[in-house]
């Protein structure tokens, strides 16, 4: 297709992703662009079993298969633990996945989030995709993690809306994968509370459904 382009994806956690940018994703593959994957960092013991990193291990690698990623590069850092990483360490190895897969597209983690990690991937992104003579990255847009975007520091301002109306369904299905992060309702990080999330977005523009971007640069 010749107007396929390159999309990086990149989410501090696994289900990141999901939450702000299912749809938007499911619509890329669609329209036969080429989305590849970033998971910033991982579960360790003894905080976490050898179980439970193992299947959300698994859980990676089946999110992976049903979106069709062209690439995923787990970088392995320690989740919750992000503020240990020298800031010049994260910004290196997320240079690393942008030189490699060299998107024109980049979708990040937001800069208002109550988490941190989400916070830190979020600045770090931004220096890997600096415009800077050679840089691929041509549009950049901060996902809404709904659980963690509508509190604390500073307001998530959306100004892009992208219709996941005939992805919302799948988006869902996707979501059931990550069954461990999985709450029940009325928690947002719950299936019914992730539907109604997008159905509110989407209220906002006219649709069935929505997902929201805070857009951060974008070179024309």
């Amino acid at each position: 297709m010749t107007n396929a382009r390159k999309v990086l994806v990149v989410s501090a956690h696994p289900d990141d992703e999901t939450i702000g940018a299912g749809g938007t994703i499911l619509r890329h593959v669609a329209l036969g662009d080429t989305v590849s994957w970033c998971v910033v960092t991982k579960g360790y013991t003894p905080k976490w079993s050898e179980e439970m990193l193992e299947a959300a291990s698994r859980q990676v690698d089946e999110v992976a298969s049903l979106y069709g990623f062209a690439s995923v590069h787990r970088l392995g850092l320690p989740t919750v633990r992000l503020n240990t990483v020298p800031h010049m360490e994260l910004c290196d190895k997320l240079k690393n996945v942008v030189d490699i897969v060299k998107p024109l597209v980049l979708y990040i983690p937001p800069a208002s989030d109550l988490n941190q990690d989400h916070r830190l991937v979020h600045e770090a992104a931004l220096v890997a995709a600096r415009p800077l003579p050679g840089c691929s990255v041509q549009r950049i847009l901060s996902y809404e993690i709904s659980t963690t975007s509508r509190y604390g520091f500073g307001v998530f301002v959306p100004t892009v809306y992208v219709d996941i109306s005939e992805y919302l369904e799948k988006k869902m299905g996707i979501m059931a994968v990550y069954n461990t992060e999985l709450k029940e309702w009325p928690h947002p990080r719950s299936i019914e509370g992730l539907s109604v999330i997008a159905k509110e977005r989407g209220l906002a523009v006219g649709v069935d459904a929505a997902e929201c971007f805070d857009l951060v640069r974008e070179i024309i």
